[in-house]
């Protein structure tokens, strides 16, 4: 089903009267990198997937994006949707909107997925990057700026042996509005730290991160786990940066197993 929740595209699959999942998607795709997530637990659970603002199919507006503007998109379709204590969902950008919504409002979550994401705010070489990123999509459109921050994201083996599908993608993102996608980098740029409230999450969480993960590695995640109580962590093979599309099939299976044992 889809429909539209403050401007906001916004796709569920699943009885509604089941448990429910929020996926969070990251920059620069939309809310079908979950498909295969969304094949698999939308079985047994409500599945609710966005595209979040300016990316994908909802609108950009004027692109002045704070993370905490993106989190009030969050809590609007929880609100609109009336989920109880969702499982939260998120990868990379998601993941940071995820940790500060647990900031924010931990009242909201039964349980916590964190992907391939990192607590700590960009340094001052991370603010840097994101604003050479918005110069280079000023001087040379979205396209060649998508092209190169997308192949960094994947791990050597999706691409080498999934050449089409990584093109798919590449070609999907370059679409995009350029507006939304420099929004995104600002907010980006401009999100708070939230490692201190890492130890003050109490509910389950589970930590994915694939082994050829270039931007939030392994050791880094493996850091983030030990902050936060009880906190399962996943290594995924054969995937880098983007585990739910590279590897799919394992990371279900980490979610699945990590479901099952919180009920």
């Amino acid at each position: 089903m889809k429909r539209i929740i403050s401007e906001l595209f916004v796709y569920a699959a699943g009885n509604e009267n089941n448990k429910s999942i929020i996926f969070v998607h990251g920059f620069p795709y939309d809310h079908t990198m979950w498909k295969t997530q969304i094949e698999e637990f939308s079985k047994n659970y409500y599945c609710i997937a966005y595209d979040i603002r300016g990316l994908g199919q909802s609108p950009a507006g004027n692109g002045q994006f704070t993370m905490e503007s993106f989190i009030d998109d969050l809590e609007t379709i929880i609100n609109e949707l009336k989920l109880d204590k969702p499982i939260l969902c998120g990868l990379s950008m998601g993941g940071y909107i995820s940790l500060r919504a647990l900031e924010r409002m931990p009242e909201k979550f039964s349980a916590a997925i964190l992907c391939d994401t990192k607590a700590e705010a960009d340094n001052n070489e991370g603010k840097l990057k994101r604003a050479v990123g918005i110069k280079r999509i000023n001087d040379e459109g979205l396209a060649p700026f998508a092209k190169d921050f997308i192949k960094n994201c994947f791990g050597d083996y999706f691409k080498q042996n999934k050449k089409e599908e990584l093109e798919d993608i590449i070609e999907a993102s370059s679409k995009f509005d350029p507006v939304g996608v420099k929004g995104s980098l600002l907010a980006m740029l401009g999100r708070t730290d939230t490692t201190a409230n890492l130890e003050k999450i109490n509910i389950p969480t589970l930590l994915i991160c694939g082994e050829e993960d270039k931007l939030t590695p392994p050791a880094v995640m493996k850091e983030m786990q030990k902050k936060i109580n009880n906190a399962e962590y996943v290594e995924i093979n054969k995937a880098g940066h983007m585990t739910p599309i590279e590897n799919p099939e394992e990371v279900n299976q980490a979610i699945k197993n990590f479901v099952n044992i919180i009920g």
